[in-house]
């Protein structure tokens, strides 16, 4: 890009956690749908011929970091942000934009309270963390746990998790029982849940350690053969969890954010995915070239006074994307995001299984196919 061409560029800053202690697998997916986004709409004529640039900023999952990165992204010029898989450092994001009046579409994150405050400056691709969880929780329930364990970890996010299930399970007549990290170890998580008849155990806590730690413990005790493993964050989508697990992490369920069938644009780009990352995109891929694609929208509109969100209809890779104010959320929503539950299948490990496909804001329906 020469100088005429940067000068007359619509920047547009992206946070995104890259390295470690971030989740790098994530954040190299996301920023593969990103900029995939970025190149297809500059090929299309940018916005009204003005090419957009994307300024990546690495958070390494630390929420101070990305909120210095907000301030000197915003120094640069950029007319927004976008990113961001954490959700205690996209809410960092999120407030600092907020005060900057900026806008900040968060394309990952799913804490609820992604602000304290509503506001319009800021809007999100992914489901709010209580819809997703709360089909988890009726998941679990269907499936006749009523003894949950959850081996935890100090956490703002973790904490909201817990809440939500709570809210859920118990009026339904279950149990959540909280194991707390690092109070126990692996093995004594294991005299745990035989103590306590658990028939379910959720990994709320970080990955790839304590989790796989403890995930091979629990397959290993011949006791809790028949227990049940969920990671509801989403940890065995990504090809470094089989590579570390193996066979033991398999028949692992999991939310992910993907349609029983890609829209025809999703369809397409896939494949372009799957040659920038060397594998198959995750759902978080997908989130960042749909974002792309809302921003590009709004960008579009000279109003920079009121934020174009509301006015957003447009086909994404994974349906329709449409943002609205739904309750007790404080930010603009997109709303009918599609939800899996699923896990990679024992004889396959390459291959997911999906065991429940909902929509947030809709009612659950169950899913009778595999993927």
């Amino acid at each position: 890009m020469d100088i005429m061409r940067r000068e007359r560029s619509i920047r547009v800053g992206a946070v995104v956690p890259l390295t470690r202690p971030g989740w790098a697998e994530a954040g190299t997916h996301l920023l593969a749908g990103l900029t995939a986004a970025v190149d297809d709409v500059n090929d299309a004529g940018g916005i009204d011929g003005r090419p957009l640039e994307l300024l990546v900023r690495d958070t390494r999952a630390d929420p101070e970091l990305a909120a210095a990165a907000v301030d000197e992204l915003a120094q640069l010029g950029v007319a927004a942000l976008v990113g961001e898989y954490h959700s205690v450092v996209a809410r960092a994001v999120a407030a600092r934009a907020d005060a900057l009046g900026l806008p900040f579409l968060c394309s990952s994150a799913v804490l609820d309270a992604l602000t304290d405050r509503a506001t319009d400056w800021i809007a999100r691709l992914a489901p709010p963390q209580s819809r997703g969880w709360r089909t988890y929780a009726d998941f679990l329930l269907g499936a006749g746990h009523r003894r949950i364990a959850v081996a935890v970890q100090p956490s703002v996010y973790w904490a909201a998790g817990i809440g939500i299930l709570r809210e859920y399970v118990v009026p339904r007549g279950g149990t959540v029982i909280e194991l707390d990290l690092p109070r126990f170890t692996s093995t004594e998580i294991c005299d745990e849940l035989v103590e306590h008849g658990a028939t379910a155990l959720l990994l709320l806590a970080g990955y790839p350690e304590p989790v796989v730690s403890i995930v091979k413990a629990v397959k290993a005790d011949r006791r809790l053969g028949e227990l049940a493993i969920g990671a509801p964050a989403g940890q065995p989508e990504f090809g470094d969890w089989a590579a570390l697990l193996g066979e033991d992490g398999a028949g692992i369920s999991f939310l992910r954010y993907l349609p029983a069938q890609l829209s025809a644009l999703g369809a397409g780009v896939a494949p372009v995915l799957r040659q920038r990352l060397g594998e198959p995109p995750s759902f978080v891929a997908f989130e960042g070239y749909d974002a792309i694609l809302v921003l590009a929208d709004v960008l579009r509109s000279d109003d920079r006074q009121r934020i174009g969100w509301p006015a957003v209809d447009l086909e994404g890779t994974r349906g329709r994307i449409r943002f609205s104010r739904l309750p007790d959320i404080p930010v603009w929503q997109a709303v009918d995001v599609p939800i899996q539950i699923v896990d990679r299948d024992p004889a396959a490990r390459d291959r997911f299984r999906v065991l429940l496909t909902s929509r947030s804001d809709r009612a659950e329906q169950p899913a009778d196919t595999d993927g």
